[in-house]
């Protein structure tokens, strides 16, 4: 494994700007503390995407041969894309579709709540505040819009370049979005104080605002990672050459702590790093039981979505060739290989089990006992492809989104429960 690494030192590349951000410890800043006024910043008018066939539908509609879920929501009269439950009581859960529409609707019963419209194109993002009070949505073309729960309200709107993620602050009413342009956004809510953090003119593919609320982790299309200082608004480290990754980031997730972050890639590989150093301390593969880097880019199978155990060191790799690889963090060693019929499209590790859960291109939602490898359970019910999915604190059920027009309710049922 190569240990190239950043230093510390602030590392700027090509025409990249980093300008002040807000400063998380003073909700209430002063004048000059107050970020750039909206009406200064220039922002590159996003149209409607064209509606294109080969999205992610499949081509033959899946026939739902039997239906385990216990609750049917189908208010969405397009695909599905994205399912978020509030973090305060797990009740109530929001889902964003290809309709332009999202909705937060109860979910012991399926009844709306509230309505989210006015977007211009599929909503792709959709999520609650820390405590609830809010849900963000996001679309495709840009258009951010903050609605606040208890009022039914729309209570803030801005629109960006074309949108890539969508991220709340895990302990204050703050809202991070990254777009195709390589800019990533940072709000107050409602007051709409804004920030930027600028890098190379290349997509920002995913971030996530670290536990301890003080940093955030982005990654780029051209492979680079950088970990920024939210409040000192600077890129502290910068994983870029032999440690970035040789491709587009698509995905990434943090331990519980934060001390550690995965990172997924089209290249293939999945990348551990230290996020207090910045250094590349573990590479992943599935070429072999021994975790090393893909050496065929044309090759190459696609990471679409990484997690780590929180109470063993493990971390799971999703691939879009249907393999879910489980390998041991510690020694870098792949333990198991799960084989699915097709493509994962996201996968979630329980709060406080060994069981990882993987939603597929097949329809099918399926819990992985980690320590065995072995298939737990295996549920049905869609017609189509599953797009997304979530699990509740207690791991008791999980809320699907479709390309069959539906989100569905399943009660996860164990020998061990």
């Amino acid at each position: 494994m190569d240990n190239n690494t950043q230093g510390n030192a602030i590392e700027l590349h090509g025409d990249e700007e980093i300008v002040e951000v807000i400063d998380l410890d003073e909700m209430e800043p002063g004048p000059d503390d107050l970020a750039d006024e909206l009406e200064d910043v220039d922002f590159e008018d996003a149209g409607n995407a064209d509606d294109d066939d080969e999205g992610w539908e499949t081509e033959d509609e899946m026939e739902a041969e039997q239906d385990d879920s216990e609750l049917t929501f189908s208010k969405h009269t397009g695909s599905v894309f994205c399912v978020s439950l509030d973090p305060a009581t797990n009740s109530m859960a929001v889902t964003g579709g290809e309709d332009d529409k999202a909705y937060v609707w109860r979910v012991s019963d399926g009844e709306v709540l509230l309505e989210c419209t006015g977007h211009k194109d599929s909503v792709t993002c959709a999520l609650f505040s820390h405590d609830s009070s809010m849900v963000a949505t996001g679309d495709m073309s840009g258009v951010i819009k903050v609605w606040k729960v208890d009022t039914k309200e729309e209570i803030w709107s801005f629109e960006v370049g074309d949108l890539e993620w969508l991220e709340w602050h895990p302990c204050a009413p703050v809202l991070l979005a990254g777009t195709d342009d390589g800019n990533v956004w940072m709000w107050k809510i409602p007051s709409g104080d804004c920030k930027t953090f600028q890098s190379s003119a290349c997509q920002a593919t995913s971030g996530k605002v670290l536990p301890d609320g003080k940093r955030a982790v982005v990654g780029y299309e051209d492979g680079t990672v950088r970990v920024w200082d939210l409040k000192q608004g600077t890129a502290v480290h910068v994983i870029k050459g032999r440690d970035a990754h040789q491709g587009a980031l698509t995905c990434l997730a943090c331990n519980k702590d934060g001390s550690l972050v995965l990172t997924g890639s089209v290249d293939g590989c999945a990348k551990l790093i230290n996020t207090a150093t910045g250094k590349v301390v573990g590479v992943f593969s599935v070429e072999d039981g021994k975790a090393k880097g893909s050496t065929d880019k044309e090759e190459s199978n696609s990471v679409e979505s990484v997690g780590f155990c929180n109470i063993l060191p493990l971390v799971a790799l999703a691939y879009l060739d249907g393999t879910l690889a489980i390998y041991d963090f510690s020694t870098q060693v792949l333990r198991h290989r799960c084989q699915h019929e097709a493509g994962i499209v996201h996968l979630q590790w329980e709060e406080s089990s060994s069981v990882v859960s993987t939603c597929c291109l097949d329809g099918a939602l399926r819990l992985w006992d980690a320590r065995s490898g072995s298939l737990v359970c295996e549920y049905r019910g869609h017609a189509a492809e599953i797009l997304n999915f979530t699990i509740n604190r207690e791991a008791s059920l999980a809320v699907t989104a479709s390309g069959d027009n539906q989100a569905k309710v399943f009660c996860l049922q164990r020998p061990d429960r």
